[in-house]
């Protein structure tokens, strides 16, 4: 498995598209967003646990119902959520997409993002469709464009695998900033494979594969009303079909783990006003629920996240976490390490605090990636979450979002 260029048209039979539709009021940024299949793939979607859900979800998941798409058709800029017409404009842009592209509009997978609350015009992404199903090409980035709203960072990636001697591609593009927290999906991250799996098999690996990284990023303690993860599978690459477990699903998880992953670390690294991306790996737990509660705990602690904002290496702080987390654990066995690229420092040995280094803590908690390793000393079992630090310009941000 190797990392290649092209994102989301990685993949044979892909291709994908970003304009400026008038959506946005900045009118410099892509806020309209386009991928099609050159042949229905298989599909598989996971979507927000909040209660309050987009309109798009609704739409998508009635058109996805049968296990396949063909098309993801997105903007940015506003939420459609909360809207007395929301379903209809949903709706709307499928048919929009299907007439445009001359497929069934049942085959469409709809998706928004933006603010909460206001009515989305159908007017522009009307008269932007012609411009973008023109655009229509190898232009995954300027996909990527169009889905970001206070993304800074753009994320985007591709790897190629084999599956039985037949060289296979799968790559992703996603959005997210705030309102992320570990309760899928809270994010836009749309993928695509050349890989033949069938729609069960496809929903079995991405319904698994999210429980240990999306589910395990926190920005901020808000699960997000609209987001959703969507694979779409097209089969060309010619492999023989992945219909159940073996070593080629196997193979299709570890590629399909290997875009989630980066894409998780790079949703934690651009959260809003962010400077740092933290992760927090756990290891020696008794089982995984107990590492990946602790893991959670510690990645969403704001006392945590403020620390490392100021590189201050108040280990205190991730023993606090733990110990509210209800997780099963011995703090009398916990020990805790800070590592960087530019080094590494043990600063709790066996529940308590050593002898360190401000000066070397502060040089390794001051780079732009921070690793904080938790050995519990009570077992073999891992687990790994990630986020970021706590920041002024966090509240600066969210302060005026709407306006």
């Amino acid at each position: 498995m190797k990392i290649i260029n092209g994102g989301v048209c990685a993949a044979k039979g892909f291709k994908a598209a970003g304009v400026h539709a008038g959506i946005r009021k900045n009118k410099t940024k892509n806020d309209l967003s386009l991928i099609i299949s050159s042949t229905k793939a298989a599909a598989a979607c996971v979507y927000t646990t909040n209660l309050v859900k987009g309109a798009p979800i609704t739409v998508t998941k009635n058109n996805v119902a049968n296990g396949y798409a063909r098309a993801i058709i997105c903007n940015s800029g506003n939420a459609n959520t909360c809207n007395a017409n929301g379903i209809e404009i949903a709706e709307k842009m499928c048919t929009l997409t299907a007439d445009a592209l001359g497929i069934d509009k049942t085959d469409v997978v709809v998706a928004s993002t933006g603010v909460i609350g206001q009515p989305l015009d159908i007017t522009p992404i009307k008269n932007a469709m012609p411009k973008l199903v023109e655009s229509l090409g190898d232009n995954s980035t300027e996909a990527a464009l169009g889905i970001m709203t206070t993304d800074v960072k753009l994320k985007e990636i591709a790897v190629s695998f084999d599956i039985g001697g037949v060289e296979c591609k799968i790559g992703g593009i996603a959005k997210g900033s705030g309102m992320i927290h570990p309760n899928m999906a809270t994010m836009l991250v749309f993928i695509t494979t050349d890989c033949k799996i069938s729609p069960e098999m496809l929903s079995k690996a991405l319904k698994s594969d999210i429980e240990n990284t999306f589910n395990m990023v926190s920005v901020d303690g808000d699960t997000s009303t609209n987001d959703m993860v969507t694979v779409l599978a097209n089969g060309e690459a010619g492999n023989g079909i992945i219909d159940c477990e073996g070593e080629a699903f196997d193979k299709f998880m570890k590629a399909l783990n290997s875009v989630t992953v980066y894409l998780c670390k790079c949703i934690a690294g651009d959260g809003e006003g962010a400077t740092k991306m933290l992760e927090i790996e756990v290891n020696s737990a008794p089982d995984l629920k107990t590492a990946k509660t602790v893991a959670k705990s510690v990645v969403t602690s704001s006392l945590y996240k403020a620390a490392m904002f100021g590189a201050d290496a108040n280990w205190g702080r991730v023993l606090c976490a733990i110990g509210y987390s209800q997780a099963d654990v011995d703090v009398n066995k916990i020990d805790v390490y800070f590592k960087s690229k530019a080094g590494e420092i043990i600063v709790c040995k066996n529940g308590a605090g050593v002898d360190f280094s401000e000066d070397e803590a502060k040089k390794i908690l001051s780079e732009d990636e921070i690793t904080t390793v938790i050995e519990l000393n009570l077992g073999k079992v891992s687990a790994t979450a990630w986020g970021c630090d706590l920041t002024y310009d966090y509240v600066k941000i969210n302060g005026d979002y709407r306006t």
